[in-house]
């Protein structure tokens, strides 16, 4: 709730807001939940989602030539639609949701449209390059881009993102109301040993100088089970837990190995 509440603030301030954090601290949900919240209502009809790419361009975005029987067509892009359908309900607010945002190249996907989205800016019309008419990107339209901060071969964001967006942390959950009371109607012994190694993992993850906060494990890993069991929770830490930490330690064998026993030994317990 705090996440929501803190995030509006942000998004209705500044219309574009990136959710920045670590793997698994469910940021897809609180995109979803942050545009349910400022409409008052789920309505998924006023939502776009997409997920940049590195091979992810303006012709996709917005609008390009593409070829159709004998020759080519001007085709219109999903974010030119949806500015159109934004604009013609000028009382209601839309959504577009943009996930791994920073493996997009900015100025290739947005071009001219890098000044429109600023807040500033927002109803001026511009002339698009591919067919001359003027564009605008309505005022009702809210961007939401979501970032992984634990990959590693994007460490640098754009300039053109960190001008014209805000940023808000998402931290893992696992001390948050709601996961406390997911944890306790669950009522797995297993489960409550292995989300206290968890933790612990999560402070050495953020002393790590070579890591920090932003290489934690989230709590959604450990979420969307009606019923626990150590099965499944063997395959979390095996196919999930541990192969991160192979990538993260890749060079601290003692340590990845002692965070393997330490997570392994948790099945073995006697309790």
């Amino acid at each position: 709730a705090f996440v929501i509440f803190s995030s509006r603030i942000q998004v209705k301030h500044k219309q574009n807001l990136i959710l920045q954090g670590a793997p698994g601290v469910g940021k897809t949900f609180a995109a979803k939940r942050l545009a349910y919240a400022m409409m008052g209502l789920k309505d998924d009809s006023r939502i776009a989602f997409i997920q940049f790419h590195q091979n992810y361009s303006y012709e996709d975005f917005m609008m390009g030539y593409k070829p159709k029987e004998d020759g080519f067509e001007l085709q219109y892009g999903i974010f030119y639609q949806f500015c159109q359908k934004a604009a013609n309900i000028p009382d209601q607010p839309f959504f577009f949701i943009i996930d791994e945002i920073n493996r997009g190249n900015m100025s290739k996907i947005f071009g001219e449209l890098l000044m429109l989205i600023e807040k500033d800016y927002r109803g001026t019309k511009a002339t698009l390059a591919y067919n001359g008419m003027p564009f605008t990107v309505p005022k009702n339209l809210y961007m939401i881009g979501m970032m992984n901060t634990a990959d590693r071969s994007l460490a640098m964001i754009d300039y053109a993102l960190r001008r014209r967006f805000s940023f808000f942390e998402i931290e893992p959950g696992f001390h948050s109301a709601g996961f406390q009371s997911y944890q306790s109607a669950l009522d797995h012994d297993t489960f409550n040993i292995l989300i206290e190694r968890i933790k612990e993992l999560n402070q050495e993850i953020a002393a790590d100088s070579s890591l920090g906060p932003g290489f934690r494990i989230g709590h959604s890993y450990f979420c969307g089970q009606a019923e626990c069991t150590d099965e499944w929770l063997k395959e979390v830490v095996e196919y999930d837990i541990l192969p991160m930490l192979h990538e993260y330690w890749f060079d601290e064998p003692d340590k990845l190995q002692r965070w393997e026993n330490i997570l392994r030994g948790v099945f073995n317990d006697e309790r």
